[in-house]
């Protein structure tokens, strides 16, 4: 599985795992389905929604 990196955007961490979708969810980040979400950065999107961007990361990066 691909490495997730804070400065991905939302539309490419979907791309390497449609699954991560659940997780960034369970984050907070429901605005996922946004077509404007899909273009900011994995840390961009964390900052607005108030969410640790490591905590995610490492979410992200612990699925198999």
């Amino acid at each position: 599985m691909a490495k997730i990196s804070k400065d991905m955007t939302i539309g490419d961490v979907l791309k390497v795992n449609p699954s991560y979708a659940e997780i960034l969810m369970d984050f907070g980040m429901g605005c996922i389905g946004c077509p404007a979400s899909l273009a900011e950065t994995v840390e961009e999107a964390a900052m607005v929604h108030g969410v640790n961007v490591k905590n995610l990361i490492k979410a992200l990066n612990e699925v198999e």
